[in-house]
């Protein structure tokens, strides 16, 4: 294709360009941006782009006539110059197609400038750089683009970038007139961009939006760029009611399926990158080969795995049921789909009568079954540790990092302590302890508990400054300067919840903090892993999950204020309470 030289007269300077741009990233922020770009957002869609989603920056074209014109151009806006530079991949392919060019010829770099938003969050602008030298066949080319603009977009970056919530992101974009627009991985800083054309009424001169998610998530990719193709196509997409009907009965199937691709070792016998034959793969698992094939159809439905012409590739999704992977969600498989799944069978039991419909099928609530089933309640400590990604963000909450640094003055006289109620396996405190390591911890479990806890903490290197304690609630250690309870308050009713946390102000100091960490409900009723664990909780435990008022009665009730909340990955949340009438933080005692 022949790039077509636009009038002169339209030529935009790259210059001012860029100083529009950085200007643009200084002066807005996440929350207030997001409803400009998206006319009519708000609600409980707003709040869940803001909360997984950071403005990152404002992304332009350049076409300077060599690194020293790039140089001036940078100096001139106020930018740093030392930045450094990397290929564009992604940008670079864009414009290849768009003119017809090899990509060879195309040289584009990728730097981002820091600019500091007026909020006083540093962002960036991020600048793509084609050299265009004076007279190169590449002027049309430089021309065309900067009149078009088709590379100018806003970018937000998703901070805890799960697959599942990734897509969730994507959907609430698509809900609000954003429709696929491309997007590619970028090897070289191992990072995945999907870009969006924002809707015609957006109020602002941008016209695309980019989610960049780190890491390789080409999966959700491939889906981003299916619809981007069938963007342009007339579509309609509405199941009838029947047809979504059969797709909601198929849920058991789907835990089920999943499970026994756990089950059977065949994330750990497949590769991410290689496709695999299923007589290949039948081999090792011990498996029919036909009826392997059926069940792997299935997955690559679900998004498990992608059937490809040599046949079946694992993908991230699915690489989260590897054995030995981290952060492996093997064991929550097997326990979805074991004995929470056969006492879901009982739900309407729990329904009819408000009590555990595990209880009525099992006999015994589940914390005493597990008990007596070592193997059993080893399942169940990995299914609990396996959703510990939510933990990642909590050794950096301002109550621990005050915590270690009060541990770290000079005139400290011990090291401040982080007390674990029902810790299990002790992954959440090896964490806070690994990355603070003048911290000392206590964790409180069962007595079976606290053995799994201790190989763990001993293997991290943590061991030495952890203490033991096998006991209940009402052993909850005294003299700690944090308390965290961990998924434990949803585990009970209200009268138990009150007990627990009367029991954690007795042991408290003046001084002392406790965070909770809970799955919170929303209270418009819109979409969220809390209203389905809430389910959960019903069957299968007599718990619940609260929203965030429902908690601060709790802990009003028990003599603590809630001071304050923050989002963690996973749809959880970590509410930060206070003895009531407690000095300020600041007055922590080291």
């Amino acid at each position: 294709m022949t790039t077509t030289l636009p009038d002169e007269t339209l030529l935009r300077d790259d210059t001012a360009c860029l100083r529009a741009a950085a200007r643009f990233v200084r002066e807005h922020d996440s929350a207030a941006l997001l409803p400009h770009l998206l006319p009519g957002l708000g609600g409980p869609d707003l709040r869940t782009l803001a909360e997984h989603c950071r403005f990152a920056h404002a992304g332009l074209l350049l076409f300077p006539p060599d690194s020293d014109g790039l140089r001036a151009q940078l100096v001139d806006c106020g930018l740093a110059v030392d930045t450094p530079s990397h290929p564009s991949v992604v940008v670079r392919d864009r414009l290849a197609r768009r003119h017809r060019r090899d990509p060879a010829e195309l040289d584009v770099r990728i730097l981002r400038p820091p600019v500091d938003g007026h909020d006083g969050e540093r962002r960036a602008v991020e600048v793509f750089a084609l050299t265009v030298p004076p007279h190169s066949d590449l002027e049309p080319l430089a021309a065309y683009e900067r009149v078009r603009r088709h590379e100018a977009h806003l970018a937000f970056e998703v901070e805890h970038p799960e697959p599942l919530a990734l897509r969730g992101l994507c959907a609430i974009l698509g809900r609000h007139g954003a429709r696929p627009d491309g997007g590619g991985y970028n090897p070289h800083e191992d990072g995945t961009v999907l870009y969006f054309t924002l809707p015609a009424d957006a109020a602002c001169d941008y016209r695309r939006l980019e989610l960049y998610a780190p890491g390789d998530h080409r999966d959700t990719l491939a889906a981003h760029l299916d619809h981007s193709d069938l963007d342009h196509r007339p579509r309609d997409d509405a199941r009838q009611p029947a047809e979504t009907l059969l797709h909601l009965f198929t849920g058991a199937w789907t835990t089920q399926a999943l499970a026994t691709f756990a089950r059977l070792g065949l994330p750990d016998v497949m590769d991410t990158r290689t496709a695999h034959r299923t007589e290949d793969l039948a081999r090792p698992t011990g498996t029919h080969p036909r009826s392997l094939a059926t069940l792997l159809r299935y997955l690559a439905m679900l998004g498990a795995v992608v059937e490809q012409q040599e046949g079946f590739r694992l993908t991230e999704l699915g690489a989260l049921l590897r054995a030995d992977t981290p952060g492996s969600m093997r064991p929550l498989a097997l326990m979805y789909a074991g004995p929470f799944y056969r006492s879901f069978g009982a739900l309407d039991h729990a329904v009819r009568t408000g009590q555990p419909a595990f209880d009525h099928l099992f006999g015994e609530n589940h914390f005493d079954h597990f008990a007596r089933d070592p193997e059993l309640a080893a399942l169940f400590d990995r299914s609990m540790a396996a959703s510990s990604r939510m933990f990642q963000p909590l050794p950096t909450h301002p109550v621990i990092t005050a915590a270690a640094q009060a541990s770290q003055a000079a005139q400290a006289s011990r090291a401040a302590t982080v007390v674990d109620i029902a810790g299990g396996n002790g992954e959440l405190l090896g964490r806070i302890l690994t990355a603070h390591p003048r911290l000392r911890g206590v964790l409180l479990e069962r007595p079976h508990a606290v053995q799994a806890a201790r190989r763990l903490l001993d293997a991290t290197g943590c061991g030495s400054r952890c203490d033991y304690r096998a006991g209940d609630f009402a052993d909850v250690p005294t003299g700690g300067d944090v308390y965290i309870l961990s998924r434990v308050l949803h585990d009970w009713d209200d009268d138990r919840c009150r007990e627990i946390l009367r029991h954690c102000v007795r042991a408290m100091p003046a001084h002392a903090d406790l965070l909770v960490v809970e799955r919170l409900l929303p209270v418009d009723g819109s979409p969220s892993l809390a209203t389905a664990w809430d389910l959960h909780m019903l069957c299968n435990v007599g718990g619940r999950e609260r929203r965030a008022d429902h908690y601060a009665r709790l802990l009003a009730d028990a003599g603590l204020q809630l001071v304050g909340r923050r989002p963690l990955p996973l749809d959880a949340h970590v509410l930060h309470a206070r003895k009531a009438g407690a000095p300020a933080a600041t007055a922590r005692r080291s």
